[in-house]
């Protein structure tokens, strides 16, 4: 089982930049694929990119070339790089791995906000 704990949201106006970090216990995070999701206000969740074990990604098409997910294994830590930002990606951040999401466990998650 993996906990996780996002951190590194804030307040960014549009254009600007954000790295969101995703820290991991447990010795299974080298292991396992990550995801970064979020969630806007009246909106459903959902996943704005993922690595897997070997370095593949995929992104959504609307951070596509904006937004970078990485992991280092050996910080059992996972990024996600946000450049451009606009007011849209405003929302919750999550980040989760295909376990605990089937299980319903989530993590706080932490607050972007773009705005002038």
């Amino acid at each position: 089982q993996v906990q996780l704990v996002e951190s590194g949201g804030g307040l960014v106006q549009p254009g600007g930049s954000l790295r969101l970090s995703c820290t991991a216990s447990g010795s299974i995070f080298r292991l396992v694929a990550v995801g970064w999701y979020r969630q806007a206000p009246g909106k459903q969740r959902e996943l704005v990119a993922r690595i897997t074990t070997t370095g593949s990604t995929i992104y959504a098409d609307s951070v596509r070339g904006r937004f970078t997910i990485s992991r280092d294994n050996a910080k059992n830590t996972a990024y996600l790089q946000m450049n451009s930002l606009k007011p849209e990606d405003t929302a919750v951040y999550y980040c989760n791995t295909d376990v605990q999401i089937s299980m319903g466990r989530w993590g706080q998650g932490t607050q972007v906000t773009v705005s002038s």
